[in-house]
C-alpha cells in the first residue's frame, strides 16, 4: 500500500517532466568526472589545496556572468533550444578531453562545458516550472531530483574506478551520456509549459519589468540567497573537503572510497525523496530547508571526528544525504512560488551566482586553513559556518511568512 503512494505521488504529470525525468537519469549515469574533479587536480596534475580552491574560485568568476546571461535567456527565448544548444556544446568538449593526454587544456575544455552547463540550467529549471504548476511542482521537482540520483548511483564508483588507468574513457562516456539526453529533450519534449491550474499572485506574470525591481519587493528573496550563499560554503565541501581528506589519508584509492561515499549518497536520495515527498509534502519549503542545513551541517561536521574510521564516514554520509533531500525539496520550489513567471530564469541565475560566490571564496578560505593548519581546523571551520547558516534559516523562517503569508493559509 505504501509503495503505491509512492508510485501514485507522480502520477498526473505532464509527459514532458517523465521525459525530462530519464533525461536526468541518462545524464547522471554518465556523470563520471565532476566528483573525481578535485582528486584529478590533485592527484594527477599536483596542484595543493589552494591553488586548486583558487584556480575553481576563479573558473566560478568566469561562470557568473554566463549565469545571470542563462537566466536573461530563459525568460526571453525558447528554452528548449537553450538546453539543447548548451547540451551538444558540452558533449563535444567532454569527447575531445577524452582523446586528448591529460593537461591544463583538458581542465580547460571540462570548463568551458561546465560553463554551458551553466547557461542552460535556468532554463531548465524554469522548464520545470513551466510544465507543472504550484500544486504539482514539488512533485515535479522531486521526480527530477529522484532521476538525477537513480544515475548517480553506480557513476561515481565507476568514476573512481576510472580514476587510476582509465580516466580517458570517463571522459568519453559523460559525453556520450549528455548526447544521450540530448536526443530524448529533441524526439520527445513537444510543449514547453501546461495550462495552470491554480496560480498564487506571487506567480502572475510581471512583463517589461526588472528583476532589480522584483528584489526590492520582496527583499525576503536577498535573505533567501544569503541563506543559499552561506549553506552553499558548507555544502561544496562534499566535493572539496572531503575528497581532498580522503586523498590525503588514502592516497589514490581516496578517489574510490569518495566515489563509495558518493554512491550511497545517491542510493539513500532514492530511498529518501519519495519518503519524504509522500510523508511530509504539507511542511512548508522554508521548514525543510531548516531541517535540511541542520542535517548537512551535522553530516559534514562529524568527519572532524571519524579521520581513518570507515563504518562512521558511510553514517555520517547518510545523515548528510537526508539533509540534502530536505534541502532539495525545499529549495526548488521555494522562489518559483513567489516570484512571477516571467523571472523565474533571472532571480533563479541571480541567487546561484550569489551561491557560487560565496561557495568559491569559502572554498578558497578552506583550502588556506588546509595548507597553513590542517584538516582538523578546517572541518572546525565549516562547523562555525554552519551555524551561520543554521541562524539565518530560522530568520528567514520569521520573516517567510509576514512577506508570503498567502502561502501560508
Amino acid at each position: 500500500m505504501i509503495k503505491m503512494k509512492f508510485l501514485q505521488q507522480y502520477k498526473n504529470l505532464s509527459k514532458e517532466i517523465y521525459v525530462l525525468f530519464f533525461g536526468r537519469i541518462v545524464t547522471s549515469m554518465g556523470s563520471l568526472i565532476w566528483p573525481l574533479l578535485t582528486l584529478i587536480l590533485k592527484n594527477k596534475l599536483g596542484y595543493n589545496a589552494t591553488t586548486i580552491a583558487t584556480l575553481t574560485m576563479a573558473m566560478s568568476i568566469l561562470q557568473f556572468p554566463m549565469l545571470l546571461l542563462g537566466g536573461k535567456l530563459a525568460d526571453t527565448l525558447n528554452r528548449k533550444k537553450i538546453i539543447i544548444v548548451c547540451d551538444l556544446v558540452t558533449v563535444v568538449s567532454y569527447i575531445i578531453c577524452g582523446l586528448l593526454p591529460l593537461s591544463n587544456y583538458s581542465i580547460a575544455l571540462f570548463y568551458i562545458a561546465g560553463v554551458f552547463a551553466t547557461i542552460e540550467g535556468p532554463s531548465y529549471d524554469a522548464l520545470v516550472a513551466d510544465l507543472s504548476d504550484s500544486e504539482s511542482r514539488e512533485k515535479a521537482y522531486s521526480l527530477q531530483y529522484l532521476g538525477m540520483n537513480l544515475g548517480l548511483v553506480l557513476s561515481p564508483t565507476i568514476g573512481g574506478l576510472l580514476f587510476e588507468n582509465y580516466l580517458w574513457l570517463a571522459f568519453i562516456l559523460t559525453g556520450l551520456a549528455t548526447l544521450s539526453s540530448t536526443i530524448l529533450i529533441i524526439l520527445f519534449i513537444k510543449r514547453l509549459s501546461v495550462e495552470k491550474g491554480n496560480v498564487s499572485a506571487y506567480e502572475e506574470k510581471r512583463e517589461n519589468e526588472s528583476v532589480f525591481r522584483i528584489l526590492r519587493e520582496r527583499k525576503t528573496l536577498i535573505l533567501y540567497a544569503l541563506v543559499c550563499g552561506v549553506g552553499g560554503i558548507v555544502y561544496a565541501q562534499f566535493n572539496y573537503l572531503l575528497p581532498l581528506n580522503m586523498e590525503t589519508l588514502y592516497g589514490a584509492k581516496g578517489a574510490t572510497i569518495f566515489g563509495m561515499l558518493t554512491s550511497t549518497n545517491a542510493i539513500v536520495v532514492i530511498i529518501a525523496t519519495p519518503l519524504i515527498t509522500t510523508f511530509l509534502s504539507r511542511l512548508m519549503d522554508v521548514r525543510k530547508i531548516f531541517i535540511g542545513e541542520s542535517l548537512i551541517v551535522l553530516g559534514l561536521f562529524g568527519y572532524r571526528f571519524v579521520q581513518g574510521a570507515m563504518v562512521p564516514y558511510f553514517i555520517l554520509m547518510i545523515l548528510f544525504t537526508i539533509g540534502e533531500v530536505f534541502n532539495t525539496l525545499g529549495h526548488q520550489p521555494y522562489m518559483t512560488r513567489r516570484i512571477p513567471s516571467t523571472h523565474w530564469g533571472r532571480v533563479n541565475s541571480f541567487v546561484n551566482t550569489v551561491n557560487g560566490l560565496f561557495a568559491g571564496v569559502g572554498n578558497i578560505f578552506i583550502g588556506k586553513i588546509v595548507d597553513v593548519k590542517g584538516y582538523d581546523m578546517a572541518w572546525l571551520a565549516v562547523g562555525v559556518l554552519g551555524a551561520v547558516a543554521i541562524i539565518l534559516v530560522v530568520m528567514l523562517n520569521l520573516v517567510d511568512k509576514r512577506q508570503f503569508g498567502l502561502l501560508y493559509k
